[in-house]
């Protein structure tokens, strides 16, 4: 993220489980069962898109009728 420390934790604290998926490293895909899981704000969503990359990971995000 571009903006300050602050926002830069913010972030890492709300999507703290979105970031343990990239760093996986047994896992080649991240399966999430909502979008919001990336981010609540479009600069949240470019961030966990970002991580997801450098991270060379792909996603896949479980259909709505099959989420429980």
């Amino acid at each position: 993220m571009t903006e300050d420390n602050g926002a830069r934790l913010e972030y890492e604290q709300k999507f703290g489980e979105f970031i343990r998926l990239c760093a996986d490293k047994d896992a080649e895909v991240v399966a999430i069962h909502h979008p919001e899981v990336l981010g609540d704000t479009y600069g949240g969503m470019v961030e966990s898109l970002n991580r997801l990359a450098d991270a060379e990971k792909v996603l896949t995000i479980v259909p709505r009728r099959e989420r429980g």
